[in-house]
């Protein structure tokens, strides 16, 4: 994951909240009569060009890259507090 900001391109409102969300795949074996499962192996991670992330807010799932190119063309602007005399 790039270490970039991400902004919902759905519900244009979350800036803070995400899943990453990863496949494993994981194999095992079944008795053929029964169809109890007799072995199981270890999970892996199934390898992914880009990570699949989840606004927690609206639960849209797209591409890293959506989210960080909706940041990029609504960049969040740091405000300073006025004060009044």
């Amino acid at each position: 994951m790039q270490e970039k900001p991400y902004f919902c391109p759905n519900c244009r409102s979350n800036r803070i909240k995400f899943n990453v969300i990863t496949s494993y795949s994981q194999s095992f074996l079944k008795d053929a009569l029964s169809g109890n499962i007799t072995e199981f192996h270890d999970p892996g991670v199934i390898p992914e060009p880009e990570p699949t992330i989840q606004c927690l807010i609206c639960n849209f799932s797209a591409n890293e890259m959506r989210f960080i190119k909706q940041a990029e063309r609504e960049p969040r602007v740091n405000t300073t507090p006025t004060s009044f005399y």
